[in-house]
């Protein structure tokens, strides 16, 4: 068993987040909690969210800072992302998946909201359509949920074997096309390139042989999808078709937004997931 490292963020405030590392034997996950009356409690509603392809959980970072004040919130690094580190030989699709089960169980969280962004939400709808009664929800942030092989999948693989640093690069530009958010841009390179050429081409080359499309019908738990109109990475036509796949699900677009919302449009998304799960047919 290897020793990862475990980061449990407080939320104290507007501007204060706090953050404090202790060894686990789970990989890499960061916990924020939202206090009332200076004291920390547990919310009575639980999300946790996964990132996407080289992305890791602090794609979900700023709007964490908004949900924490009414949800317990809970993100981590999966395999080939941030702060974990594992020595499975490679990452394969169903390590993924039991992973995000085992931080779960660790964390003692029975029941809650699944979120995922980009090629998270393969891992999430998986995770949904094993263990429905384990989600009370989910939410789909310009998710890729397709695993076929596809002419912009070769190229960034050939990409990362080439210069993964000047790839990554390329890549967050793509992803954050809006004007005004070379901050996030730089914080983007800075967290993707946490990643390496390897376990970038394995997260890509393991979802290729999985189906979830053809099994999108079986999931009714309620669903909220968003898209941002300006996304190069993930059309809007994927998030659209999702939206007929499933039996209940919600589709909210932001017209000026790209790849990343959680990162550039962080007020949005999480007025959109209250706005939705404070409705009686989405209540967790």
């Amino acid at each position: 068993m290897t020793l990862f490292w475990a980061t449990f963020v407080a939320y104290d405030g507007p501007s204060a987040l706090q953050t404090v590392s202790t060894p686990f034997w789970v990989r890499r996950f960061s916990v924020f909690y939202s206090p009332v009356g200076g004291r920390r409690i547990v919310c009575s509603r639980t999300l946790i969210a996964h990132g996407g392809f080289v992305g890791s959980g602090e794609l979900w970072y700023p709007p964490f800072e908004i949900l924490s004040r009414d949800w317990r919130v809970v993100t981590y690094d999966h395999r080939g992302t941030g702060g974990t580190r594992h020595q499975a030989p490679s990452i394969t699709f169903e390590l993924l998946v039991s992973d995000l089960f085992w931080v779960m169980d660790a964390l003692k969280i029975e029941r809650c909201v699944l979120a995922a962004e980009s090629m998270g939400a393969m891992i999430a709808l998986e995770a949904v359509l094993r263990c429905p009664d384990r989600f009370t929800g989910l939410v789909i942030v310009d998710g890729r949920y397709i695993g076929a092989r596809t002419p912009a999948r070769d190229q960034l693989i050939g990409g990362c074997k080439q210069d993964f640093f000047e790839t990554m690069n390329a890549f967050v530009d793509a992803c954050i096309p809006e004007a005004g958010c070379e901050a996030q841009r730089a914080w983007g390179k800075t967290m993707a390139n946490q990643s390496n050429a390897a376990a970038a081409i394995q997260i890509l080359e393991c979802v290729e042989s999985v189906d979830v499309e053809s099994r999108l019908h079986g999931i009714e738990t309620p669903t909220l999808i968003l898209h941002g109109r300006r996304d190069v990475i993930t059309p809007l036509a994927s998030s659209e078709m999702l939206l007929k796949s499933l039996k209940n699900a919600s589709l909210v677009i932001h017209d000026e937004a790209g790849h990343v919302p959680t990162v550039t449009r962080p007020d949005w998304v999480a007025a959109e997931i209250n706005r939705f799960f404070s409705s009686d047919s989405a209540r967790p």
